[in-house]
Order: structure tokens, then C-alpha cells, then sequence
């Protein structure tokens, strides 16, 4: 069965760089990011896990956990952390998934079906640059898949998991290129006249189909 938007996130057992987890006892009450990378000792996923830990005080702030996987072993991950965080000036404090049987990279379909050198040695493909975000339901909210060639932007990241945390909590959407503190749009299903009273700083019509009212963050 393929994963889709709404699919609760599979769980499973796994070695990690910080100790044997299970996936949703990991995830606990907290939003998670799942995200997989090709192999250890690659240059995009160096300069990658890089910007994810240097991004961790954003991740802690919006109580998400961060997870990352690569098809190497445990040992090898070890070794690659350290190249990272002399690379990057950082330290790299987050689990990484040792998935060498690519057991996990099949349970989310994250491996490449596309690029036929993005393989091992054994001529078995690596995952393509996969991201999940969970939420503390164990629900999937975004998918994410960027070919091995092309590095992430985790910036886009942080900006949906603002989008949906907001959404959560508030009865609104956020319109194109949204960024936090930006007006966003009230969700379809509230009327006009409700709006103006649940919505305290005010609502713009546009359309009768586009409502604006500033930010609640």
C-alpha cells in the first residue's frame, strides 16, 4: 500500500546513531521529520545534515524531532558524522538510521527508481532525498522527493511545518510563498460573519472564496 497524505506513518524498529529506537515511541507527542539520504560520504548529504543540524534551535522551537537515515551501517555513520560537523561547524546531535538492508527505505518508498548510479556495489539503489513530516498522531501531513542530484531546502521545511502547526490550531490556510508572520487566509469552511468574530484583528474580503486576516502567530 503506497504512503499518501493522511496515511498513518509506519512503525518499525531500527539502529540509529543515538541507540535502537522504536519509530513511534521516537515521535512520542512531538512533530517528526523523517528524511533519507543516498549513502554516507556524499557530497550533497554532507553539506545537507550540516544545515539540519545547524538548524536544530528552529526544530526545537517548534517541538519537532528530526530523524535522518542513510543505506550505510552504523559504524560508517559514526565516521561521517565527524566529517560533517568539521565541515559544517556544527555538532550534529539528531539519530540517523542505519538502514543498510534498506528495510526502512522500502517501508516508505524511498528508493531511487530512477538514477542508475545511485546504486551500491552490489548494484542494490540508494533511497533519492526523501521527506516525511509526521505529526504527533503518527499522521503523514507532506511528502517530499528530490532526485539524488539536487540538495533540500529546509527552509521550505520549516515554513510548512509553520503552515500546518498554525493550521492546527487556528481555522486558517496560508496562501503562496507564505512565510510566518505573513496574512493568511481564512479556511473555506468558516462564513464571513464568523470570521469577523473569531478572527479579532480583522478580515479582508477579497472574494467571497478569499478571506485575508493577519497572522495569529
Amino acid at each position: 500500500m503506497s504512503l499518501r497524505l493522511g496515511s498513518t506513518a509506519p512503525d518499525f524498529k531500527a539502529q540509529t546513531t543515538k541507540g535502537d529506537i522504536q519509530f513511534h515511541d521516537f515521535i512520542g507527542d512531538k512533530w517528526t521529520i523523517l528524511f533519507s539520504h543516498p549513502a554516507d560520504f556524499t557530497p550533497v548529504c554532507t553539506t545537507e545534515l550540516g544545515l539540519v543540524a545547524a538548524l536544530q534551535d528552529e526544530f526545537d522551537a517548534r517541538n519537532v524531532n528530526v530523524i535522518g537515515l542513510s543505506a550505510n551501517e552504523l559504524s560508517s555513520h559514526e565516521k561521517w558524522i565527524a566529517d560533517i560537523n568539521e565541515i559544517n561547524n556544527v555538532q550534529l546531535n539528531f539519530p540517523i538510521i542505519a538502514d543498510e538492508d534498506r528495510k526502512v527505505s522500502v517501508l516508505y518508498d524511498m528508493l531511487d527508481q530512477q538514477d542508475a548510479t545511485n546504486v551500491d556495489a552490489k548494484g542494490i539503489p540508494f533511497t533519492v532525498r526523501s521527506v516525511f513530516i509526521i505529526d504527533p498522531k503518527k499522521t503523514i501531513r507532506l511528502i517530499l522527493s528530490y532526485p539524488a542530484s539536487t540538495g533540500r531546502n529546509f527552509d521550505e521545511i520549516l515554513r510548512v511545518i509553520d503552515s500546518l502547526q498554525l493550521g492546527d490550531k487556528h481555522r486558517i490556510t496560508t496562501p503562496g510563498n507564505w512565510k510566518k508572520g505573513d496574512d493568511v487566509i481564512v479556511h473555506p469552511s468558516v462564513s464571513t460573519e464568523e470570521a469577523q468574530k473569531i478572527f479579532p484583528k480583522g478580515v479582508k474580503v477579497i472574494k467571497p472564496y478569499l478571506r485575508m486576516t493577519p497572522s495569529p502567530f
